[in-house]
């Protein structure tokens, strides 16, 4: 089954797609200075099931952006730190399969970065080593609390 995203315009799109769209908001403005963004937060519901939801935020600096996200449910999952790792590797499947996808196209210059629903106040401030060392070792930008809004409002949105 292919991972689709939803639109803002209630389209399902694949990262394909999404990444066609980004580029083209990009292109609207080509002298602007972007954010590719990915972001996944999760909450625990009934039982051990956990609902994750991945964003894909192209931000316009300064006026603006869109996104798209993906809901997806799991099993299996009894910590907090289970659930925060779940979202790092979602993040950092889908921010390699856009990355992938951005490969030769033609677009502004943009800086792509994963933000991660971890920081320095909470039960999550003893992970901030661990996942920002996993994403880092993917060779990706990587933002925590306070500065992680694709993870920690955007797709807190659809959580």
């Amino acid at each position: 089954m292919p991972v689709l995203f939803n639109s803002s315009f209630g389209l399902r799109l694949t990262p394909k797609q999404v990444v066609d769209e980004v580029i083209r908001f990009m292109l609207a403005e080509p002298n602007r200075r972007y954010k590719v963004i990915i972001g996944t937060d999760s909450e625990k519901t009934s039982g051990d099931l956990a609902d994750f939801v991945t964003a894909i935020v192209v931000h316009r600096v300064g006026n603006g952006g869109r996104y798209f996200w993906r809901h997806v449910t799991f099993d299996k999952f009894y910590t907090l730190r289970d659930r925060i790792l779940k979202e790092v590797m979602l993040s950092l499947e889908i921010a390699q399969d856009v990355f992938d996808e951005f490969s030769g196209q033609q677009t502004p210059k943009f800086d792509f970065e994963i933000h991660v629903d971890v920081g320095e106040n909470g039960p999550t401030k003893t992970m901030i080593q661990e996942v920002v060392g996993m994403i880092r070792a993917h060779n990706f930008e990587v933002r925590t609390k306070p500065d992680s809004y694709a993870a920690s409002k955007v797709a807190d949105r659809h959580v």
